[in-house]
């Protein structure tokens, strides 16, 4: 289904309407690095999925098709939002009003509003799932449901390619501070804008770190994912220094070990989350790595939290994405 000239109102979000259930939306724009392999592991413990696609030159949207045809139109729904976006970080982003056809924000809302269910949450085209710990928040989320007082916030980990195995991202080894969650859809339930980038409007619920449901495979996308922010076009990006900053670090990984003891020994984040509800979060993220991920390395971490079958479909894509490159 083609969207054009869409602007987003509250009313919208149809919250009468809403089906007790789950929903993930997603946002892509030339997400087919990974993109099969985030709908299939993740699309079980949904009861459906929203994907809304923007100026993708590349084959996502025949992907997407194909897993449609596979899946069915209920499970996997598919919106192609035809206006031109501006991509986070840019000048015209902070300039463009967030009910505009044209903004990462009303880009959002249309997202968020096109889901069905009672409860939503947001899914990127490169977040490789976690099964037995997202099975265990969304069962919860299915039997509290009506119940469900607080946004459930989640994590991931940045894996960056080494040599000979998966390390993680030592400038950014964690995706995912409270910006990321599920969440029960009410009136106070948006998107709203940010100079920056789009800012997620919860209605005053509280957040609450509810595990590590993904491994983050942004880095190991041509140029570390960095592409779709246009950077050639808006040089004096927050992304285009960050993009910088990561190309010209001498030692760009950690071990997941060394990021587990790391994190477990830091106590100035502890005092902090006495004094602030999001570094309280934070916090607990921190924690909770050491028992997350009781491995050495990646490689094995990831042979304990990824069933064999999407392990061996994540390896056969990084084959693919090394055969083309």
């Amino acid at each position: 289904m083609e969207v054009a000239g869409y602007r987003f109102k509250r009313s919208d979000l149809r919250i009468g309407d809403r089906l007790p259930g789950i929903s993930a939306f997603m946002r892509i724009r030339n997400g087919e690095d990974f993109l099969e392999l985030t709908i299939r592991s993740h699309i079980a413990f949904f009861d459906e999925i929203v994907a809304v696609y923007n100026q993708c030159t590349d084959s996502t949207a025949e992907i997407l098709m194909r897993l449609q045809a596979e899946f069915g139109p209920e499970k996997l729904r598919i919106f192609h939002y035809v206006d031109r976006v501006f991509p986070p970080g840019s000048d015209d982003h902070s300039k463009t009003p967030a009910d505009s056809p044209n903004s990462l924000v009303n880009y959002y809302n249309f997202a968020l509003a096109a889901t069905r269910f009672t409860h939503a949450t947001k899914l990127d085209d490169d977040h490789l799932a976690i099964p037995n710990v997202l099975q265990r928040v969304t069962d919860q989320i299915r039997d509290q449901s009506s119940r469900q007082q607080s946004m459930l916030c989640f994590s991931g980990l940045n894996l960056f390619p080494t040599p000979n195995e998966m390390s993680l991202c030592r400038r950014d080894p964690i995706s995912g501070g409270g910006d990321i969650g599920f969440f029960r859809v009410t009136d106070d339930t948006y998107f709203t804008r940010d100079r920056r980038f789009e800012k997620f409007h919860r209605g005053g619920i509280p957040r609450r770190f509810a595990g590590y449901l993904y491994w983050h495979l942004k880095y190991l996308k041509p140029e570390m994912g960095f592409a779709n922010y246009e950077l050639q076009n808006y040089q004096g990006s927050r992304y285009a220094q960050r993009k910088y900053r990561l190309l010209a670090d001498e030692f760009p990984t950690i071990p997941l070990r060394e990021l587990a003891q790391k994190k477990g020994r830091q106590t100035l984040s502890g005092l902090k989350s006495l004094f602030s509800e999001k570094q309280s979060l934070l916090c607990k993220r921190d924690q909770a790595i050491c028992e997350a991920f009781p491995y050495d390395t990646c490689d094995e971490a990831l042979r304990h939290t990824v069933s064999p079958h999407m392990l061996n479909l994540f390896r056969e894509t990084l084959k693919t994405h090394s055969q083309r490159g």
